[in-house]
């Protein structure tokens, strides 16, 4: 079965591993809600993808941000 778009993190098209995105009912909080999320990966959220899909680990870190910044030169 393919992930759905919210599933999926919109700046690096791998799993999000959001919680609440997963479909699954549960009462955990998601991953992001413990950690801080690099201010350069949320700017680059492309509009339509604000508030309907989560950055993954990665990305939310700014360690995928930086490649795929560094790929765009």
């Amino acid at each position: 079965m393919q992930p759905s778009q919210t599933e999926l993190c919109p700046l690096c098209g791998h799993a999000n591993q959001c919680n609440l995105a997963d479909g699954a009912e549960t009462t955990a909080p998601c991953w992001c809600f413990n950690v801080a999320v690099s201010k350069e990966a949320l700017a680059q959220i492309p509009p339509e993808h604000i508030n309907k899909a989560c950055l993954c680990p990665r990305c939310a870190a700014g360690i995928a941000t930086n490649a795929i910044a560094n790929d765009a030169k």
